[in-house]
């Protein structure tokens, strides 16, 4: 009888569902890891990488602060630009853009509650297609609120009034969907 076929590194075994698909490897990570002697945890990961990945981080760490007020000015600049011309598709892509990037990289620069404001921001306006009916005070204080954060360094996620500030600009943003369509916002 013949031997069967060894698998191909990159093939893995489907099984079919009637509404899903599992697809597993046929080999893993932390098998690698081990035959080529790279220091891997519990999980697979190779612990050396990270390692060197939060060192990088951590030399990285002091340009933070400037990144984030070059990311702040993106979200100023669509702001300014909105309360000249009107919310329209321009205006709107360059604050979705400055809202998504923040959210996106905030929490890694230090400024996580600005991070989940941007965020809040993000779903207001992925939440609501008629630019007409986008609520533009609630606009004006997503952006404020991300402002006031960076300018006046409120890192981590402990400062009081910036909690309270993430906390109300999610509720506002959460009845303003409701009331516009009907539904709050399905983002994580």
């Amino acid at each position: 009888m013949p031997k069967p076929k060894q698998p191909a590194l990159d093939e893995a075994s489907v099984q079919g569902f009637k509404d899903h698909e599992v697809i597993t490897p046929t080999r893993n990570l932390k098998s690698f890891g081990r035959k080529a002697k790279i220091r891997v945890d519990e999980f697979g990961f190779d612990m050396e990488a990270i390692e060197r990945a939060e060192a990088a981080l951590a030399d990285l760490s002091g340009e933070f602060d400037d990144w984030m007020a070059k990311e702040v000015e993106r979200l100023t600049k669509a702001r300014d630009a909105i309360a000249a011309t009107g919310l329209n598709a321009d205006t709107r892509s360059a604050l979705y853009s400055a809202a998504h990037d923040i959210k996106g990289e905030a929490a890694t620069f230090g400024y996580p509650l600005a991070a989940r404001i941007a965020d809040s921001l993000r779903q207001l306006l992925d939440g609501i297609d008629d630019d007409q009916a986008v609520p533009l005070g609630l606009v004006l204080q997503h952006v404020e609120a991300v402002r006031a954060i960076v300018r006046e360094g409120a890192k981590g996620e402990d400062h009081p009034l910036a909690i309270a500030m993430a906390d109300q600009l999610g509720a506002a943003t959460n009845q303003k969907l409701i009331a516009i369509t009907g539904a709050p916002s399905i983002a994580p």
